[in-house]
């Protein structure tokens, strides 16, 4: 192919000066568009992939792949977990108290969701102990009565370690002087950071605390489980709940957060389909380029078919022409959008410092930076379906260019 006439009459077409330079700029816009479409659909489809997977691995490294909970506290969670483990795809298990209730400090109150968990077992199923910032993970102990917060959460309450903070519960004491909120004082022994909207509603204290306040010591309300695969979840919850001696409920991570997580699946779906047309656009601009060159090269044509070239002939070279625009542009928009894929992230940081604004505010979005992660699969479909269309877009002048007459081509050069 490539030492045939066809291949090299059209790359000659291509690479030529023309005299009309209208069409040279035409093309050159053709091949920028299809670049730059090629280019932006990549880099975007990077970043809702790296939404994607900051909300598997932050939200859901913090938040339980799924729960097994007992109708009443579970007294002898140890046992339970031998059983567990013993269930194919589950490959982490820690027991847990939750208290739901407000936090003061200095007379700011926030809502947030206390999470009694023993260190030694809580590493198996979160990131968390990665993600302190300050203090230690393990100076939670028992009796002592510490608390670890959230980044957003110690800001707002204006809290920092070593400070005290005060847990009120949604719960009601009769004492001399009436009916009194139940409180606890604790000890701010550490700070973590996960960069998502977690930072500013959870906090942890020790397990047996936490089952003290829950009015349940020396019990668990459940266990947390980590799952080999994270959509299994939801059916390995159910299917322990069922098999399980006794009464058992399950929970997983598609109630608290799939909604979050089929949104950035949806949004991604919706955006390659909006942004693939901005491609096909750019695309068939080849036609129009493809269109005045078979015009301005209408005598060539001519000459070429007087020479014995066959109409699949001259097909052909036009194909090759715009074949190679397509190419050309595609290539070029495939390393463009690599690049920006790869360097969004401190682009976007580098800008929000420039400028003194935070783009992405984890109060408002699960994340406070701007994700990327480059999917090879993703990038061989866009590069295929732009290759695909730049074709498309080189049938229809390409059979126009091999229709030419040379007698009517040839009529007003005589």
């Amino acid at each position: 192919m490539l030492k045939s006439l066809p291949f090299t009459i059209g790359w000659r077409y291509t690479g030529a000066k023309r005299r009309n330079h209208f069409i040279s700029f035409i093309s050159g816009i053709s091949i920028a568009g299809l670049a730059l479409g090629v280019a932006v659909l990549i880099l975007v489809l990077s970043v809702m992939n790296g939404f994607e997977r900051e909300l598997r691995e932050r939200i859901l490294g913090m938040v339980p792949h799924a729960s097994v909970k007992g109708g009443d506290a579970i007294e002898d969670w140890q046992s339970l977990s031998d059983t567990i483990m013993n269930t194919e795809g589950v490959i982490g298990i820690a027991p847990f108290v939750n208290i739901q209730g407000m936090l003061s400090h200095r007379g700011r109150v926030e809502g947030v969701m206390v999470n009694g968990v023993d260190p030694a077992h809580e590493e198996k199923v979160s990131i968390l102990p990665n993600f302190i910032k300050k203090g230690s993970f393990d100076s939670l102990k028992g009796g002592d009565y510490q608390i670890i917060l959230g980044d957003l959460l110690a800001r707002q309450l204006g809290a920092s370690m070593g400070d005290k903070v005060t847990l009120i519960m949604p719960e009601a004491s009769l004492t001399p002087a009436g009916v009194m909120p139940r409180l606890k004082r604790f000890t701010v022994s550490g700070i973590f950071s996960v960069g998502a909207e977690l930072d500013a509603s959870f906090a942890y204290i020790h397990l047996e605390d936490a089952a003290k306040l829950a009015r349940i010591p020396g019990k668990v309300q459940g266990v947390r489980l980590q799952t080999e695969d994270l959509f299994r979840a939801p059916q390995i919850a159910w299917q322990l709940a069922a098999e399980l001696p006794g009464y058992y409920r399950s929970d997983n991570w598609t109630r608290t957060h799939g909604n979050l997580f089929q949104a950035i699946k949806m949004e991604k779906t919706m955006i390659g389909l909006l942004l693939f047309v901005i491609v096909a656009v750019a695309a068939f601009n080849i036609v129009s380029t493809l269109v005045m060159v078979v015009t301005d090269k209408q005598s060539d044509i001519a000459i070429l078919r007087t020479l014995g070239m066959s109409s699949r002939s001259i097909l052909k070279v036009f194909l090759v022409q715009g074949v190679i625009i397509g190419v050309v542009g595609v290539v070029i928009g495939v390393l463009l959008g690599l690049l920006l894929a790869m360097t969004v992230t401190d682009l976007v940081a580098g800008l929000e410092t420039l400028l003194g604004v935070q783009f992405l505010n984890a109060n408002v979005y699960f994340i406070s930076y701007l994700p990327s992660e480059i999917r090879w699969m993703d990038v061989l479909v866009i590069s295929m379906g732009g290759l695909l269309l730049a074709f498309a877009a080189t049938i229809y002048p390409a059979y126009r260019a091999s229709k030419v007459q040379p007698a009517e081509a040839l009529r007003y050069d005589i």
